[in-house]
């Protein structure tokens, strides 16, 4: 499970930069939309490794409102790119 949380987290960052490159507008979306489902996949990884004790609860809560907040980012910058 830990190696599938730093694959998805390094993921995220990963994608965005690479759609930010010399790439068109909907290259770009698409590339977020990819760090959209590594984030969601992370946020997935975290509840279940919580729910089967894997991690402690206070230690998985900040985490998953950190990728709340990402999540909401991307989403705005998608739409706002699409507008």
């Amino acid at each position: 499970m830990t190696s599938q949380i730093r694959r998805a987290s390094v993921s995220v960052p990963a994608n965005i930069a690479e759609g930010y490159g010399p790439v068109t507008r909907q290259e770009y979306i698409r590339y977020l939309r990819i760090a959209l489902g590594s984030l969601r996949e992370l946020d997935t990884h975290l509840v279940i490794s919580e729910r089967v004790g894997l991690a402690a609860p206070e230690k998985i809560s900040p985490v998953i409102k950190e990728a709340d907040e990402l999540t909401g980012l991307i989403v705005s910058t998608i739409n706002k790119l699409q507008g």
